[in-house]
C-alpha cells in the first residue's frame, strides 16, 4: 500500500515538474531559443503597386493560406508609387514587428544605384524571407502594329516620335527597353512611366505608347482578345507563354530579363517571425494549388529560403547595374 502511494505521490510529482516546464516555455522569460510567439496580431503585406497589378496579385495568393497557417488575418495593402519604393520603404522603417512587404526587383536591386536619395538601403534594411514568383517579360504593341522583325523597321522608322510604358523610372521593364534600344539600333521611343502594368495597358489602347515589356499575366489576356499583339519574349522560352517566340528570333538577341517578386520584412523583424516565415512560405509558394494559382497568373512559383532570395538579389544587382553604367542611366 505505501509502495503503491509513493509511487502516485512520484507520478504527480513528475508531471508537475513536467507542466511547470512546458508553462515556463510558453509564458516564462523570453530568450533567442524561446522567442515570443508570433504573430500576436494581424500581420500587414504592403505592395508598391495598384490593385490588380501582378504584384498585387501574388501576394493576395500568398495571403490566404499564409493567413490559415498563421491563425491571424493578413491583410493586403496598396501603396502604389515611385516603382514600389514608397511601400518599401514603409516596410524599411516599420516598428510594429507585424508589418511585411511583397516587392519587385527593383526595390532590392537597381533602387540604390538610380536613386542618390533612396530613403531605405535595400542592403541594411530588410529582412530576406523567400523569392516568391518569376517570370519572363512580353513586348507587347498595338494590333494596327506588324509582328516579327518588320516590327522593328516600323519602330525605327517612328524614332522618337514613339513611346514606350514602364511601371516607373528604375524599374525592370524600363531598363529592359534601354537594353533592348542598345541591342535594336535605331530603335528609339521615349519612356513615359505609369504607377502600374494596367495602366500601361490603357496607354497603350489608348494609343499614347506603342510598345512595353510586361509581364505574361498581364500581356496574355490583352494579346489572346485580339488587343494587343505580342511581339516576342525577353529570354528564351517559357511554359507560361509556350506560343511567344523569342526577341531573338526577331532579330534581337541577348535580352534575357525576368521580373520577380520576393516576401521581406523590416530588418528588426523579430526572430520568431522570420523563423515561422521561413518555414512557412517557401511550402505555401510551392504547394500544388498555389502553384496552379500563380501560373494562371502568369507567374512561376519559386518559393527560396532566405539565402535563396539574397542569392537572387546579389545576381542581378550585378546585371542591372551593368545596363544602368553602360546606358548612363539616371534619375534625379
Amino acid at each position: 500500500m505505501k509502495t503503491r502511494r509513493a509511487f502516485s505521490v512520484a507520478t504527480l510529482l513528475i508531471a508537475a515538474c513536467a507542466y511547470s516546464s512546458w508553462a515556463a516555455g510558453q509564458n516564462g522569460p523570453k530568450s533567442a531559443e524561446n522567442p515570443a510567439p508570433w504573430p500576436s496580431r494581424p500581420v500587414r503585406i504592403l505592395v508598391g503597386f495598384p490593385g490588380g497589378s501582378t504584384p498585387d496579385m501574388a501576394a493576395r495568393t500568398l495571403a490566404e493560406p499564409l493567413s490559415r497557417a498563421l491563425g491571424q488575418p493578413v491583410i493586403i495593402e496598396n501603396k502604389p508609387g515611385a516603382s514600389g519604393n514608397i511601400a518599401a520603404d514603409q516596410v524599411a522603417k516599420a516598428t510594429d514587428d507585424h508589418t511585411l512587404g511583397v516587392v519587385i526587383n527593383g526595390n532590392l536591386t537597381s533602387a540604390r544605384l538610380l536613386y542618390p536619395q533612396l530613403p531605405y538601403d535595400p542592403a541594411k534594411d530588410f529582412a530576406a524571407i523567400s523569392l516568391l514568383t518569376t517570370a519572363p517579360l512580353v513586348l507587347v504593341a498595338p494590333m494596327n502594329q506588324p509582328g516579327g522583325a518588320e516590327f522593328f523597321a516600323a519602330a525605327r522608322q517612328g524614332g522618337g516620335q514613339w513611346n514606350y510604358g514602364s511601371v516607373g523610372n528604375g524599374s525592370v521593364a524600363h531598363l529592359g527597353m534601354e537594353l533592348l534600344k542598345s541591342r535594336a539600333k535605331g530603335v528609339a521611343p521615349v519612356h513615359v512611366p505609369f504607377s502600374g502594368n494596367p495602366q500601361v495597358v490603357t496607354a497603350m489602347l489608348g494609343g499614347q505608347i506603342q510598345m512595353a515589356l510586361i509581364p505574361p499575366g498581364v500581356a496574355m489576356p490583352q494579346v489572346r482578345a485580339g488587343k494587343l499583339r505580342a511581339i516576342g519574349l525577353a529570354g528564351g522560352r517559357s511554359a507560361l507563354v509556350p506560343d511567344v517566340a523569342p526577341l531573338a528570333d526577331a532579330g534581337v538577341p541577348n535580352l534575357n530579363l525576368e521580373v520577380w517578386t520576393a516576401l521581406v520584412g523590416p530588418a528588426g523583424l523579430s526572430r520568431a517571425a522570420q523563423i515561422r516565415l521561413g518555414q512557412l512560405v517557401p511550402g505555401i509558394i510551392r504547394d500544388a494549388d498555389t502553384r496552379q494559382k500563380l501560373f494562371a497568373q502568369g507567374w512561376q512559383a519559386v518559393g527560396t529560403s532566405p539565402d535563396g532570395l539574397k542569392s537572387r538579389i546579389r545576381d542581378e544587382t550585378a546585371l542591372l547595374g551593368n545596363i544602368i553604367q553602360t546606358r548612363g542611366i539616371k534619375i534625379e
